[in-house]
């Protein structure tokens, strides 16, 4: 089992930018996939990005391409998501998930959650 908890967000004006930490606890980490989902108000828990377990390959949903980057580290047993760029369209809570399906944007392939982080994006 892994329990995770989500810093790093908070306002910013559009344009700017953010760096998201999950840090994870639990000794397998590395046999994880790690994603990021966000949600807001009203919509759905949408795909953000997904790294597998040895971070060789990241996928990102079309709308964050070219300006998030999702990174972990095993040592640290952490994932990151870098955004930059931010447009008011990515105000969202975010959260940081666990799973055992590489490459996968579907939240029910996560099998642990993270409580999110707020991330408002002024115009």
């Amino acid at each position: 089992q892994v329990q995770l908890v989500e810093s790093g967000g908070g306002l910013v004006q559009a344009g700017g930018s953010l760096r998201l930490s999950c840090a994870a606890s639990g000794r397998t980490f590395s046999s994880y996939a790690m994603g990021w989902f966000r949600q807001a108000p009203g919509k759905e828990r949408e795909f953000v990005a997904t790294i597998t377990w040895g971070g060789q390959s990241t996928y990102y949903a079309d709308s964050v391409k070219g300006r998030f980057t999702i990174s972990r580290d095993n040592i640290k047993n952490a994932v990151y998501l870098q955004m930059n760029s931010l447009k008011p369209e990515d105000t969202a809570v975010y959260y940081c998930a666990a799973g055992f399906v590489e490459g996968s944007s579907w939240p029910g392939a996560y099998a642990y959650w993270g409580q999110g982080t707020q991330v408002t994006v002024s115009s």
